[in-house]
């Protein structure tokens, strides 16, 4: 089960890019958004908060501003969430201020034995049958195959897949962080 937090109905948010990503990628598993302003999100029924979720999420992706990132977290946390997707920019690559914010989030989720990918990331995705998910701003999933492919650098990941794509290469995985 997954949850996006900041999913939204403005089709440019990144929020909402990521939930429509999920629901075209035909997840095999049950997406939550979760939005206090909207009572749907693409037509899924949108939960104000991570308490209000009828169960505890495996991944959230957090697309909310840099400043109310530690809040989401930690409220999933208290949920029960073990992983987490941080898509929001505003961390180390933005300055100092930005760098105390990073080493809060990581030092938070590392404190409760969870698991981060990001913060300011293109995101994740896993081709497999039984999950296939796509948790990233890539606009498809690639095909299936036997790469795994891990990039730090958003735009050479995207590069990569469109290189693949072309010669009909297929991922299992593929992560930017």
């Amino acid at each position: 089960m997954a949850k996006v937090v900041g999913a939204s109905r403005d089709p440019a948010a990144v929020g909402s890019m990521i939930f429509r990503g999920i629901l075209r990628g035909n997840f095999a598993g049950t997406v939550y958004p979760v939005n206090n302003q909207t009572t749907s999100v693409n037509g899924v029924r949108a939960y104000p908060s991570i308490a209000d979720l009828p169960e505890p999420a495996d991944l959230a992706v957090v697309a909310v501003p840099a400043g109310k990132v530690l809040e989401v977290v930690e409220a999933a946390l208290h949920a029960g969430t073990k992983s987490f997707l941080v898509v929001t920019s505003g961390f180390a690559e933005s300055g100092p201020e930005g760098a105390t914010r990073q080493k809060e989030l990581v030092d938070l989720v590392r404190s409760r034995g969870a698991r981060l990918v990001g913060p300011n990331c293109l995101g994740l995705m896993n081709t497999h049958p039984d999950v296939s998910l796509n948790a990233s701003l890539a606009p498809s999933m690639p095909p299936r195959g036997r790469i795994g492919f891990y990039s730090h650098s958003a735009a050479l990941g995207m590069v990569i897949l469109d290189y693949a794509a072309e010669r009909g290469l297929g991922f299992s995985t593929f992560v930017s962080a």
